[in-house]
């Protein structure tokens, strides 16, 4: 097992709303993530920031469910990602709280592989989330903040996992991504 890191701080100005609110088959895409996560993590920070409030009612009820505040979250993710990892203690999942689709087995998939850090693949195209070997955390934590996740993954050995969940690739960025989501799960994804 490892511990989790949603991020759910920033402005989602493209939706022009919170979109981790967003439902899919009755619940917030952030829960959906969290309750993914759940099942194959022990405990689980979630970052918020511009809708911290809504972040954290959202997700009181959840049991090993933190929710923390990046009151930089203006400054960008890194700024999420870099509040999140002051709480790891060992290896930890990293993942952006608009993935909703990820199944299980590739969360588990990932954890079990070895590697400093383990990004998966979808037809050769990279997606999330991202495991993070605990001796990483301070290197990650000295990161300047004007850095990003993928200037300091490349200073590492990465292993690339090929898995067959387009999950790893389905953001939501826009209300036409969101619809598009919703009609592919209702389709039967």
């Amino acid at each position: 097992m490892c511990d989790g890191i949603v991020l759910a701080g920033g402005f989602s100005s493209r939706t022009q709303m919170n979109k981790m609110e967003l439902p899919i088959k009755g619940e917030p895409i952030l829960r959906i993530v969290v309750m993914t996560l759940q099942q194959c993590c022990d405990n689980i920070v979630v970052v918020g920031g511009h809708y911290y409030n809504e972040v954290a009612k959202m997700l009181k009820d959840m049991e090993r469910v933190k929710v923390v505040n990046n009151p930089n979250y203006n400054e960008g993710m890194f700024s999420s990602v870099l509040t999140g990892v002051a709480y790891m203690t060992r290896d930890f999942i990293l993942i952006p709280g608009d993935y909703p689709l990820i199944r299980e087995s590739t969360y588990k998939s990932i954890i079990e592989t070895k590697g400093e850090m383990v990004v998966p693949t979808y037809k050769g195209r990279k997606g999330h989330p991202i495991l993070i070997r605990q001796h990483l955390i301070h290197p990650l934590l000295m990161e300047s903040p004007l850095s990003n996740l993928k200037k300091f993954r490349d200073r590492y050995q990465v292993t690339y996992l090929p898995v067959e969940d387009e999950g790893i690739l389905m953001d939501i960025d826009t209300i036409e991504d969101y619809e598009n989501m919703k009609a592919q799960i209702e389709g039967g994804y």
